[in-house]
């Protein structure tokens, strides 16, 4: 298709750690951790901000079938591990009832800056996400070209993912209600175009300098506190997604990086043949964010070309079309058509909130309807896992 970029994929998956018995929240990532090195060495997980959650990251996948191959191994062994400790696992970017108040703060050195910077802030930062990583070989301007045009479609993947209606108990009314959460951080949100490589890099030099965000171990800048929704990761030498809510069931996620692969191939041959999408300021694709936040899949969306708004499920179909022509050279076309599925069936939100209203219907309190979510986000997250 296009000699020379790999479009690998690289995953990051956020995960819940659940008490069985009261299906709040559980701070059990130590124990489970150390039991992963011991009995599952070869698994990438990590603790994130709260001992209630454990992050996975998969090895490189040349492709989409190697990408459902990994989350399905890594969710497998997470809830084995979990298991070993009578805990449940689910895959939500947030828990539907526990209070961000009542969790520990992992000890580490990282954490306990980022925790003096941002004080109060970060101890609210009860959310989990899933990061897509595509790679683009050594090509890094072609990798900040992509970055520009793909933030377009930032909006459309958090609405196909959404999973975080509920908030400490309550139905926020947003579909996705983790973004809120996040951007309440520095450096988050829809990013800004960059003229090139050298003008980003520059950015984090600068931001290296002034002490945001130096690491204080090595004197040198971290990009990775830069947290936005699309960002360049020198580490990896990847584009890394990262405003998607976690997808609850494996295909959804599989899914949607599909679609974040086939943009960037899609955006990359366009480039190649002197062609690319047109460009808007910043504040049009926060607009459309907005819009996936509080409606998810059931909302509209603006089309700025004809100063319209669409459907989100007539604009899904528009743009599995738009990735047809690269569909079949990354063998993802089911995948993608998929996509029309969660349009059609709706995503993690909108089952999660059918739960609680229908146990509600049924005379069920507030507290058991929230528990029948939970349990609904536990099968959900291990179904064709086990």
């Amino acid at each position: 298709m296009i000699k020379g970029i790999p479009f690998s994929l690289g995953i990051e998956e956020e995960y819940q750690i659940i008490n069985p018995n009261t299906l709040d929240l559980s701070p059990y990532a130590l124990e489970i951790l150390e039991e992963g090195k011991r009995s599952f060495p070869e698994v990438n997980l990590k603790p994130e901000f709260m001992t209630c959650q454990l992050e996975s990251n998969s090895v490189i996948c040349k492709n989409i079938q190697d990408v459902r191959q990994e989350i399905i191994r890594l969710r497998r062994t997470v809830v084995q591990l979990a298991g070993k400790y009578k805990q449940k696992i689910a895959a939500a970017s947030t828990h539907p009832f526990a209070s961000w108040q009542n969790q520990k703060i992992w000890e580490n050195e990282r954490y306990r800056i980022i925790l003096e910077q941002l004080q109060g802030v970060i101890t609210q930062f009860l959310i989990f996400g899933y990061h897509v990583h595509v790679g683009f070989g050594e090509d890094k301007e072609l990798l900040i070209d992509v970055m520009n045009q793909i933030r377009y479609f930032l909006p459309h993947i958090l609405a196909l993912s959404t999973s975080s209606p509920f908030w400490c108990g309550n139905d926020t009314g947003l579909k996705s209600y983790r973004s809120v959460i996040f951007e309440a951080l520095p450096r988050t949100g829809i990013p800004d175009a960059f003229t090139s490589y050298g003008e980003y890099w520059d950015y984090v030099e600068m931001l290296g300098k002034v002490g945001a965000i130096r690491d204080p171990n090595t004197g040198k800048p971290d990009p990775t506190k830069i947290w936005w929704d699309i960002r360049p990761n020198p580490k990896f030498n990847t584009l890394e997604i990262r405003i998607s809510d976690i997808p609850t069931k494996v295909e959804e996620a599989v899914s949607i990086a599909a679609l974040i692969q086939a943009l960037a191939a899609k955006l990359t041959l366009l480039r190649k043949q002197n062609m690319s999408l047109r460009r808007y300021r910043q504040f049009y694709y926060m607009e459309n964010k907005w819009r996936a936040m509080r409606y998810g899949i059931a909302g509209n969306l603006i089309d700025f070309g004809n100063a319209c708004e669409t459907p989100m499920r007539t604009i899904i179909d528009e743009i599995v079309d738009f990735v047809d022509d690269v569909a079949d050279e990354l063998g993802s076309r089911a995948e993608l058509q998929y996509l029309k599925t969660i349009a059609e069936q709706g995503t993690s939100a909108d089952r999660q909130l059918a739960v609680y209203y229908k146990s509600i219907e049924q005379g069920a309190p507030p507290e058991v309807a929230l528990k029948n979510v939970v349990e609904r986000l536990i099968q959900e997250t291990a179904e064709g896992v086990l």
